[in-house]
């Protein structure tokens, strides 16, 4: 009696599970059928296409009234460079937050996570002006300019990062920088040296998501990026198919696969040290 539940308590939750996962990639096959279509018009749009192609990928890096390497190009580089920012700015700051006491060490961490409390978006308009501004007497940081939105990515990714990196400091315990100074070394080398290698997984993490937060941002970057050679792939994908949605939707459907393909790069690349053990190094094997 006791199998037989047991057997038909595994065959459900198998098939519950089953089910989750044909309900949560259905959209992907669906859009990575599309973009094998022969025809681009979403009327006639099978599951299993009859005549799979591949010409709108061909079109998508040919076609001279697309610039879709160059916005897959701007997209990379821009996360890459925000995370890389983000990642090194939120230890240095979440490091001083946990480990040294000064004046107004309260007051700041309570401003973060004040200021996270509020969307970016409210505060665009002000951007929007600084932006302007700082074109004026920086024209390398100002509207249209890859230095400007990353400068407006930052602000808004250190607040929660620091606040999620400095709970993954107060973890470590202070011994291994006591014993490292012991031996000599500098506070900035015990941090380097100690300290970073045993927190790789929250730096994994924060690197992960703000990539993907950044990569598939929209709305703030269709506000900064005005011509076609600074645009991103999220805003170049609306452009392609601003004016005729129903008959692009084979060449929409193939640029979002290709968009697909860094974020999956990029987990694999960091998928060790989002896994890896908390302490890891912190003891000899």
């Amino acid at each position: 009696m006791y199998s037989r539940h047991t057997l038909i308590g595994s065959i459900v939750r198998h098939a519950l599970l089953l089910l989750a996962v044909a309900f949560a990639m259905f959209p992907f096959l669906w859009v990575l059928s599309a973009s094998f279509n022969v025809t681009d018009g979403m009327q006639m749009q099978r599951l299993i296409p009859p005549n799979p192609t591949l010409a709108h990928y061909k079109d998508l890096f040919t076609s001279p009234q697309y610039k879709f390497g160059i916005w897959l190009w701007n997209s990379v580089k821009i996360s890459l460079i925000t995370s890389a920012f983000v990642v090194a700015l939120t230890a240095l700051a979440a490091y001083s937050f946990s480990r040294f006491r000064f004046k107004g060490r309260r007051v700041g961490l309570l401003g973060l996570l004040l200021v996270q409390m509020f969307p970016q978006m409210l505060a665009i308009v002000a951007l929007y002006v600084l932006l302007l501004t700082m074109g004026d007497f920086f024209p390398f940081a100002g509207m249209n300019t890859h230095t400007g939105l990353i400068m407006i990515y930052l602000g808004g990714a250190m607040g929660f990062n620091t606040w999620l990196m400095k709970g993954y400091f107060d973890t470590i315990p202070r011994s291994l920088e006591e014993s490292a100074k012991v031996d000599g070394a500098t506070p900035f080398q015990a941090f380097v040296r100690i300290i970073l290698p045993l927190v790789r997984p929250i730096l994994a993490t924060i690197f992960v998501l703000t990539f993907i937060s950044v990569y598939s941002d929209f709305m703030i970057a269709s506000i900064v990026l005005r011509t076609a050679e600074q645009q991103t792939i999220p805003v170049g994908l609306r452009v392609l198919i601003s004016d005729n949605y129903g008959n692009r939707w084979a060449l929409f459907a193939a640029g979002a696969v290709i968009s697909a393909l860094p974020f999956l790069a990029v987990f694999l690349v960091a998928q060790r040290s989002l896994v890896s053990g908390l302490t890891r190094g912190g003891v000899k094997e």
